[in-house]
Parts: C-alpha cells; sequence; structure tokens
C-alpha cells in the first residue's frame, strides 16, 4: 500500500479522475445490449475499468487513437484491460490482464495537442480469449463473463451499508475531497453498481483493483471490498491525526508570531524595541572601529545573523556576547609610547632601588623603539626569590613608557581554555584570561605580567604551560586564536613580563622562549635604603602616622634586618616595620605624643629579643664542623655540616634529610680523603676502624646539590686529622674524586647570605670570581674572597 495513498485522492497521478454516476439504472438494458465476439482493446495504465462507472480518458498512444476512431465510428465499444505494468510504454498482449470491461464510448473530444479525450462507461466484464490483430490495435476474441444477481443472503445487505458507512467515513477524514461525495454514495441505492463505484474510485494498488474486477461472486467481492475500506480507513485516520497535530503546532507559532509583532508595534508606540536599539548601537560603534578586515567581515555576518533572531531564542544571548566582545577588544587601538629615555629612568630609579640590569634592559628596548619606530616585543622573565619586587616593577616599567598594565595570576592555573578560552557554545563560555585583560585595558600593547609563571598546574584538564607557547613566542604571537573570538588576534606589541622564583619548575619549551634576567636577593645596605625611601614612608601612611615627625636612622635598620629578618626581599622587612609603627600608633593615640628618634633599645622593647644571631658561628668551633653556603628558592642561606667519628668498621651514616646528589657528594669526599690519607697526614686505618657520621642540622628541611661537595671534604678532614675548621669562614664547590673544585651557581645569594650570618672569608671556585665582581662592592665590603682550584688549597685555608 503507497503510505500517502487516500481516498479518491484528487491529486494522484493518474489520467482518470472520478464523475458522478449517471444512468445508474442503466444494467437492465445492458442485458439486452448485443456485443460482437471481437471488439477493439484500449489498454489502460493506471486504473481499472468497473461495470456502470463512468471515466474520462485520455488517449495518447497512436494505437489506442485508431482504436478509439474506430470503435466510435461503428458501435462505438470497446474493449477495456488494465497493464500489468503501468511503466510500459508500448504493451504486448503478453503485458495486459486477461479479464477487462466492455465499455460504451459516451464522448469523443479532439484535443488541440493532437491527443483524444474519450468518456467512456463500463457495461460488462469479458475474458480475452485470443488476440486476433496487433496492428494497428489490438483486436481480441472475448467472453462476456455472467453477473451475478443481488446475492440473497441475510447479511448482503449490512455488508452493502459497511461498506457506505467506510466510504463516508474516508470521504470525512480526507480533505480534499468534496463533502458531497459522501452524499453521492447514500443515494445510489443498486448494491452491484455501489461496489462497482467504490472499487474504482478508491486510492489502492491496481492489483487489488483487478483482483475485485477477476472475482465473479458479488458477495465474495462485497466482504474483500470491505477489507480493503477497513484498511485505507485505518491508515486515514492515523493521516488526519498526524494532520491535525502538525496543524496544531503551525496554529500555535502563528499565534505567537502575531503577539510577537503586536507587541513589537506596542514597543515601537513606546519609543522603539529595545533589541533594536541595541542592535543600532552595535552597529555605529563598528563603523567608528579601528579593525582588521577579516574582524569587519565576522562582525558583518553576525550582526546579520543577530537581526534574524528572535531575542528569546538561546542563541541570542551567545551571538550578542560574542559581538559585544569584538566591539570591547581594541584590535589596531595602541597608546603612545614615552621615548624619553631620561624620564623612563627616573621613573624606574624613584619606584626600584637598585636592579641595574633590568633598568638597563628596558633603556634598551626603548631606545630601539624610538630609533626604529616597531619591533616586536621581547618576552621577559624576572627570575628571583619572593619578595624583592618582580611584579611591581612591571608596573614601573608600564607607568615609565606609558603604557597600560595589566596583571594575568598563573599560579595553580590548570585548564588551557583559561588561556585560550572556551567554544563560545558551551554555556558559561567566556573568552581566556589574555584577551579579557586586553578588552579590560582597551589598549593593544599594555605591559601584561604573568606573575608565577613557575606555578602553572598541569593535569588531565590540561596543560597551560603548552598554551602559553603561543602567547609568548615572537614568531607566533601575531596570531594569537582564542577559541571564543574564534578570530585571530594581534599580540605581537604586548610587552609579556614573566615571573618565577625557581626556573627548573618551567616546560623547557616554554624556557627557551623566555629572556631570563635573574634578580638576586638585597643586601643589607639596599635593604636599608628600600626601607628609607620606600617601607617607611609606606607604613606611616597605612597607620596614620604621616604627618608625625618619626625619625628612623640607618644603625636601628640594620638592627631590624640583622636580628629580627633572614630573606632575599624585604616581605619581613615590611612587616616588622608594620609593627613597629602600630606601636608608634598607638602610644600617639595614647599620650598624644611620641619619641621623634626611634632608638635601638626602643626596637628590642617593641620587637622582643633578637630571633637570629651571628654568635652561633663563635660556639660551633670544634673540629668536624664546617659551614657551607646554600641556595635557595627564597635566597641564600648558610648551612653547618657536621662529623663525628666513632668506633666501627668504616662504615658511613648520613643524616638531615640529605638529596641523592648530596649523599654522592659525601661517598665522593670520603674516598678522595682515604685515598690520600698520607699526604693530609691520616692514618689509613683509621678507616677501618672507625664509623663515620654526617649531619646536616635542620633536619626538617630537604637539602640538596654538588655545591657543599668542599664543605664535607673539609668537615671529614677536621674530623680525622683534628684540626678546626677556622672560625668565620664559609665555603661552597663541588669536587671531583681527582681532588678538583669545579663552579657552582646562586653566588650572588651566598655571598649576600655569608654577609647577613656575619662570616669574613668565603672559600670559591677560582671559576666563580667574574661572579663576585658582579656584586656591587660596598655590598660585600669586609668579606675576603679565597679561589681554589684544588682541594689541597681548600684544606690549606680552611684548618687551623
Amino acid at each position: 500500500m503507497v503510505k500517502d495513498n487516500f481516498f479518491f485522492r484528487a491529486e494522484d497521478e493518474t489520467d482518470f479522475m472520478p464523475i458522478i454516476p449517471i444512468h445508474e439504472h442503466d444494467t437492465e438494458q445492458d442485458k439486452h445490449m448485443v456485443i460482437p465476439d471481437h471488439l477493439p482493446i484500449l489498454p489502460l495504465r493506471n486504473t481499472v475499468l468497473f461495470p456502470g462507472v463512468v471515466l474520462p480518458i485520455t488517449v495518447g498512444r497512436d494505437k489506442s487513437i485508431r482504436a478509439v476512431n474506430d470503435a466510435y465510428k461503428l458501435d462505438k465499444l470497446i474493449g477495456v484491460v488494465a497493464q500489468k505494468d503501468a511503466n510500459m510504454e508500448d504493451p504486448g498482449a503478453a503485458d495486459l490482464c486477461a479479464i477487462g470491461t466492455v465499455a460504451r464510448i459516451v464522448k469523443l473530444i479532439k484535443m488541440p495537442d493532437g491527443g483524444t479525450t474519450i468518456i467512456i462507461q463500463g457495461k460488462k466484464r469479458f475474458e480475452l480469449l485470443e488476440m486476433v490483430s496487433e496492428d494497428p490495435y489490438f483486436k481480441a476474441g472475448i467472453r462476456l463473463l455472467p453477473e451475478d444477481e443481488v446475492p440473497a443472503h441475510e447479511d448482503f445487505d449490512a455488508i452493502v451499508s459497511s461498506i457506505k458507512d467506510l466510504a463516508t467515513q474516508i470521504i470525512q477524514l480526507s480533505p480534499n475531497l468534496p463533502t458531497e461525495a459522501s452524499i453521492i454514495l447514500k443515494n445510489i441505492e443498486n448494491p452491484s453498481f455501489l461496489i462497482h463505484f467504490v472499487s474504482s474510485n478508491m486510492n489502492s494498488e491496481l492489483a487489488e483493483k483487478q483482483s475485485l474486477l477477476e472475482i465473479n461472486d458479488t458477495h465474495e467481492r462485497a466482504e474483500k471490498l470491505i477489507q480493503i475500506l477497513q484498511r485505507e480507513l485505518q491508515f486515514a485516520e492515523l493521516k488526519d491525526k498526524v494532520t491535525s497535530k502538525t496543524r496544531t503546532e503551525i496554529d500555535k507559532q502563528q499565534r505567537d508570531y502575531f503577539l510577537q509583532q503586536q507587541l513589537k508595534s506596542i514597543k515601537e508606540e513606546l519609543g522603539g524595541d529595545t533589541n533594536e536599539r541595541e542592535i543600532n548601537e552595535m552597529k555605529k560603534k563598528a563603523e567608528l572601529k579601528k579593525w582588521p578586515e577579516s574582524a569587519r567581515n565576522l562582525f558583518k555576518t553576525g550582526i546579520e545573523k543577530l537581526e534574524r533572531m528572535h531575542p528569546s531564542t538561546p542563541d541570542y544571548s551567545v551571538v550578542y556576547n560574542h559581538l559585544d566582545l569584538m566591539l570591547d577588544l581594541p584590535w589596531e587601538d595602541y597608546t603612545a609610547d614615552n621615548y624619553d629615555l631620561k624620564h623612563a629612568k627616573k621613573v624606574l630609579d624613584i619606584d626600584h632601588y637598585g636592579m641595574a640590569k633590568i633598568k638597563s634592559r628596558i633603556l634598551e628596548y626603548l631606545a630601539v623603539l624610538k630609533l626604529k619606530g616597531d619591533m616586536k616585543s621581547p618576552i621577559l622573565c624576572f627570575l628571583g626569590p619572593p619578595g624583592i619586587g618582580k611584579t611591581s616593577l612591571g608596573r614601573s616599567i608600564a607607568h615609565a613608557i606609558g603604557r597600560k598594565y595589566v596583571r594575568v595570576s598563573l599560579g595553580g592555573l590548570h585548564d588551557e581554555s583559561e588561556i585560550r578560552g572556551h567554544r563560545k557554545t558551551y554555556i558559561g563560555a567566556m573568552p581566556g584570561r589574555i584577551l579579557q585583560n586586553i578588552r579590560k585595558c582597551k589598549s593593544s600593547n599594555p605591559v601584561m605580567i604573568l606573575d608565577e609563571i613557575d606555578k602553572i598546574g598541569n593535569d588531565f584538564r590540561g596543560d597551560p604551560s603548552s598554551a602559553l607557547l603561543e602567547v609568548l613566542d615572537p614568531e607566533q604571537n601575531n596570531t594569537f586564536y582564542d577559541n571564543y573570538l574564534e578570530l585571530e588576534y594581534d599580540l605581537s606589541k604586548v610587552l609579556f613580563i614573566a615571573t618565577a622564583n625557581n626556573l627548573q619548575n618551567i616546560q623547557p619549551a616554554l624556557r627557551d622562549r623566555l629572556e631570563i634576567i635573574d634578580l638576586s636577593g638585597y643586601a643589607v645596605e639596599e635593604k636599608v635604603e628600600i626601607a628609607k625611601r620606600h617601607l617607611v614612608p609606606k607604613q606611616q601612611e597605612a597607620h596614620g602616622l604621616a604627618k608625625v615627625k618619626l625619625k628612623i636612622n640607618d644603625r636601628v635598620l640594620e638592627k631590624i634586618i640583622e636580628n629580627y629578618t633572614r630573606e632575599s626581599g624585604v616581605r619581613e622587612l615590611d612587616r616588622q616595620l608594620a609593627s613597629v609603627m602600630r606601636f608608634q600608633a598607638k602610644e600617639y593615640a595614647t599620650k598624644g605624643k611620641i619619641k621623634s628618634t626611634l632608638t635601638l633599645a626602643d626596637v628590642e622593647k617593641i620587637l622582643g629579643q633578637a630571633r637570629y644571631s651571628n654568635e652561633i658561628y663563635k660556639t660551633a668551633n670544634m673540629p668536624g664542623v664546617a659551614v657551607g653556603l646554600a641556595w635557595t628558592y627564597v635566597g641564600g642561606d648558610i648551612l653547618f655540616i657536621e662529623t663525628i667519628l666513632g668506633e666501627g668498621k668504616g662504615d658511613l651514616k648520613l643524616t638531615g634529610n640529605l638529596g641523592n646528589v648530596m649523599k654522592e657528594s659525601a661517598s665522593t669526599a670520603l674516598s678522595y680523603l682515604q685515598a690520600n690519607a698520607r699526604k693530609f697526614g691520616i692514618d689509613p686505618v683509621l678507616f677501618q676502624q672507625k664509623s663515620i657520621h654526617i649531619h646536616v642540622p635542620e633536619g626538617a628541611v630537604p637539602k640538596d646539590g654538588p655545591s657543599a661537595g668542599i664543605t664535607m671534604l673539609s668537615s671529614l678532614a677536621s674530623a680525622f686529622t683534628g684540626r678546626k675548621v677556622k672560625p668565620y669562614v664559609a665555603m661552597t664547590g663541588e669536587i671531583t674524586l681527582r681532588g678538583q673544585v669545579l663552579p657552582v651557581g646562586g653566588i650572588k645569594e651566598k655571598v649576600l647570605a655569608a654577609k647577613r650570618a656575619g662570616l669574613r672569608e668565603i672559600i670559591l671556585c677560582w671559576q666563580n670570581e667574574k661572579d663576585v665582581l658582579e656584586i656591587d662592592s660596598q655590598f660585600i665590603k669586609g668579606l675576603e674572597f679565597h679561589y681554589v682550584k684544588t682541594m689541597q688549597q681548600v684544606l690549606d685555608l680552611a684548618l687551623v
């Protein structure tokens, strides 16, 4: 069954249309009709003609036209049969059904296009016996089939009534059929004609109609017709249900549309639609915007899409927010750089004390910009311990060169979408941190601080440090792609400055893109200057003492620095000065006045007893104890290495939370000392009779690295020879089994730590001399440096 069939479907692609039956009672006259044994045959493609039914037929084939013309001239009788295959253009005798209907040609009409239309009425069923001729048209011998009288079955009237009811229901459910058709059905009184009329006009398969025609028994034919009609009724009901549902949805949409139009009209009366006003404002902004052609085209596409959308649809806000971002981004808007190098140097000197290397690098960058007018911004990385002013230096640089300043905190960042943005189709999607900050500062060439770049997270959610590779590559960042923006953005004019405490935690590929500038910790003298210029005035202002006369001299500041802080930066010093100011504020609020000058005794009264002391280096003077220098991410520090010998079998024990490299340094020192025992006046037998224990105090703190090598050897040699290590002597350097001393890193931090601790002599590898020369001589005043190449020289200098 064809799925979209329905009863009496008017638009069906057939060559006939149903005609209202006339002369329903011609059946009585047809009984006396003389029908010859041989008739011209007219094949029909798409339908079956039943006795009594009137049909218009358009005849197009030459054979059929000749057959119709000859029949019309004679007795107007013609045999009508259905083709087995409707698609066959030129059927043969074998392609025709065996049972057909004798028809009378009621009317023949010649058409302007050369075709012929006839109106025929079925008379009697016949059977094709033999085909007499096929040229110029089909002519065959026929045998008329007997027509049963109206059956006398008790249920036949009920069957006929059911056929009428089913056909009427199908007509009512089919919107394309006129309701008058049901009136015609009710007025048909002849049961046989009713069966033939309904069979002819129902929309079922050709084979089904042919099978109805071939049934001789009228009762059997009526029962089969009921089965077909019931199936057609079910399908018509289903289709009507689907159509009604669709119509309801369309009606709701039309209702919503009309209401929206009315709402739009009301808004226009009240002063215009808000959404239209917003879109028009966006268009005005876009006309004044300086942006690349690709951005202009994308905005144009987006605004056209927005105009077609209804504000209540979910995608409206997505498209609106995306266009809003495009309008807010500065694109080709840049701030003018201040190329006055003297002014820039003055600003940098006022804001930060020292840091000559960084200031020189910024001035070089400005000088090239001044000469060339344009260059790709460098990607700088300030590396140093906490609290020395790396982040604040970035703000100072922006101030010096006249650019906007933005800061992106990367500490703990674990999602690469925070850098590149999310796809805008996600709920809560937003651009990445880079574009967000550029949008906020309204400039495409700001100074952008990427703070704590060494503390970026890395887990299953993504690797932000890999996303930063594109941002921090001068060859790529002019086409930075943000997932939310869906467009390339030029970051090449942004001056990126990263800050880090530990270079080892930065991904190697990312580290390769950074221009590393080391920032060492401050010497005591530098801290005094920083305190006088910045920290003391800041804390006075913060505690309401800006207008009160209060002087803190250099000696008092030195005491606070040496006795109450142990750091490379100045954060702890700032906190101690805050404690002093709080005490002074309390005094002033209570008594109405304070002492104008802070004394050493006042410091001890306010801050309590000294937390750190250099006396430990005097009391620790005993054989087996040496002082080493260490580097940590918070700056330089000093550490003791203690060695003690006990009765045993020459085994070595190491304690103090040491790493593998430090343990290997101890084993190397012991092996070298054992191999050269006689040279240093040590009995070789001792190495077999004594157990050796090396301990590094502050066991809770992990320690590692090769720089304690010469300190361990000095401690071992002191323990085995009984000679003490000179007081106030510190050392750092790596050793080899051949007794050579190798250079180590972090020299400035280590030297300043020794200076803070009150040490007087430092033993270093001769290759580290260049690092000492970079330190300002006034900061290491009072320190004596010994540069060595071999362990023999170390022991000669270190042991008493």
